[in-house]
């Protein structure tokens, strides 16, 4: 017997949740999960369209997690990059979304490149969050 049955949230830290929101949702094409005033945080979570059951929470860092100073040291090594997480998406058509995303003024750290396991990508959103995007191998 096992445990559990699904990862349903990750997080990743944004800076400003409404560019986070124009970019997730308005460049890349996912939809808004939840979008809730909790009055000490705006708990803001987006997902693959169609598949709510994944979330990720757009968190902006500060109170109640941690303290101005905590905030500020995390908001440095997010704009850096520096903060270890990723997020890895699929696609059917890597190079089709790729020049999709360009068109709507996303930047890339790297155009899709052919892989063993597939064809990928890689870019950053606004805030030095790194993301790929890869077409599975059939």
């Amino acid at each position: 017997m096992h445990m559990f049955n699904a990862i349903t949230h990750s997080q990743i830290y944004v800076l400003d949740q409404d560019e986070a929101l124009d970019f997730y949702v308005g460049k890349l094409g996912l939809e808004v999960a939840a979008d809730v005033d909790m009055g000490f945080m705006r708990w803001l979570a987006v997902s693959v369209p169609g598949h709510p059951e994944r979330q990720i929470l757009l968190e902006k860092p500060g109170a109640p997690a941690m303290s101005e100073e905590t905030a500020e040291q995390v908001r440095e090594l997010v704009t850096k990059g520096a903060m270890g997480g990723w997020l890895i998406f699929t696609t059917d058509d890597c190079r089709k979304t790729y020049e999709t995303l360009l068109g709507r003024g996303v930047e890339f750290t790297e155009e899709p490149t052919d892989r063993p396991y597939g064809t990928d990508c890689g870019l950053r959103d606004p805030f030095g969050n790194r993301i790929r995007f890869t077409q599975p191998r059939a």
